[in-house]
C-alpha cells in the first residue's frame, strides 16, 4: 500500500498506482475503496481480456449492497443525456426515458451475456497494460468525475474495444448513497462535464452545452427557492444549493470560452 498526505484527485491517484505496475503486469485493476469483489470477479475480467486481444478495457456488473443491479454501462454523454440529467425523467420529463438508450443506458445490461459499451462506471475497471501504453494515463485535470469517460473515449479512438462482463460481479456501496445535497460534489461533476465537452466537442457543442446547463441551473435555483419557502429545506440547505448552482454557471461558461487542448486518436 502507498499512502499520500494530500488528495490529488482520483485520476492522479490512479495514475500513480498504474505507473508502478504497468511495466510488470499484463492488466491493471482500478478499484474504488467502496467496493467489494465477489468470488471470481477478477478472473472473469482477466479471462475475457485474454480471450479478446482487441478489447482494451472491461468493466464488471455492479451491484448495490442488497445485490440489486446498479447501472454501470453507458454511452458517451451528449446533449440529450445532459438534458435528461438536468431535467430528470420522472420529475420534469417522462419517467420511461430514465432507463432508455437516450439516457445512455444499454438494454443488454439486463441480460447475462457480455456486450460492448462506450464506458463503464469508474468504480471498477480492468485495463490492458498495452492499451495504457498506447493511449496514456488518465487526464489529471479531472479532479473528480468524468476521468473514466475521457479515458475510455481515448481508448476507443485508438481502436480498442470496451466491454462489460456480467459474470464479474462487484458490490459498489457508493450507488446506494442518499439523496443528501453535497454542493462540492455537484460543482465537481459539472466542472468535469464542462471540461469533457470542451475537450471533445467543437465550438457549437460547447456553447449548446453551456446554454443547456444554464437553463438547468436556473431551473434548480427556482426549485431551491420553492423548496425553501414551502419548508422542504432549511436556510443552510438553500445557501449550499445556491452557492453550488452559481459556481456551476460560472465554471461552465469559463470552460466554454476557453476550450482545452483537443484530444486526438
Amino acid at each position: 500500500m502507498r499512502e499520500r498526505p494530500d488528495n490529488p484527485g482520483y485520476a492522479a491517484a490512479c495514475n500513480e498506482g498504474i505507473s508502478l505496475l504497468a511495466d510488470t503486469c499484463g492488466a491493471i485493476l482500478a478499484l474504488n475503496p467502496d467496493t467489494e469483489l465477489l468470488p471470481g470477479a477478477i478472473e472473469a475480467m482477466a479471462d475475457f481480456l485474454a480471450a479478446h486481444p482487441r478489447v482494451g478495457l472491461v468493466g464488471p456488473r455492479l451491484l448495490n449492497p442488497d445485490h440489486t443491479l446498479q447501472r454501470a454501462a453507458f454511452r458517451f454523454p451528449d446533449l440529450i443525456t445532459t438534458a435528461l440529467d438536468l431535467f430528470p425523467p420522472g420529475e420534469v420529463l417522462p419517467g420511461r426515458l430514465y432507463d432508455s438508450w437516450w439516457h445512455g443506458r444499454y438494454p443488454a445490461e439486463l441480460g447475462d451475456a457480455p456486450f460492448p459499451i462506450d464506458y463503464p462506471l469508474g468504480a471498477c475497471m480492468m485495463v490492458r497494460s498495452a492499451t495504457i501504453g498506447e493511449v496514456g494515463l488518465m487526464d489529471e485535470d479531472y479532479f473528480m468525475y468524468c476521468e473514466e469517460i475521457d479515458w475510455c473515449r481515448r481508448i476507443k479512438q485508438a481502436g480498442w474495444a470496451i466491454w462489460q462482463v456480467p459474470a464479474a460481479q462487484v458490490i459498489h456501496v457508493g450507488g446506494a448513497a442518499t439523496g443528501q445535497f453535497r454542493w462540492r460534489m455537484q460543482v465537481a461533476l459539472w466542472r468535469a462535464r464542462a471540461r469533457y465537452t470542451a475537450k471533445f466537442g467543437g465550438r457549437g457543442l460547447r456553447y449548446a452545452h453551456t446554454a443547456l446547463v444554464t437553463l438547468g441551473m436556473l431551473r434548480l435555483i427556482g426549485k431551491a427557492w420553492r423548496d425553501y419557502f414551502s419548508g422542504r429545506i432549511d436556510r443552510d440547505s438553500l445557501r449550499g444549493q445556491l452557492l453550488a448552482y452559481g459556481l456551476i454557471l460560472r465554471t461552465t461558461g469559463n470552460l466554454a470560452a476557453q476550450p482545452v487542448a483537443k484530444a486526438t486518436g
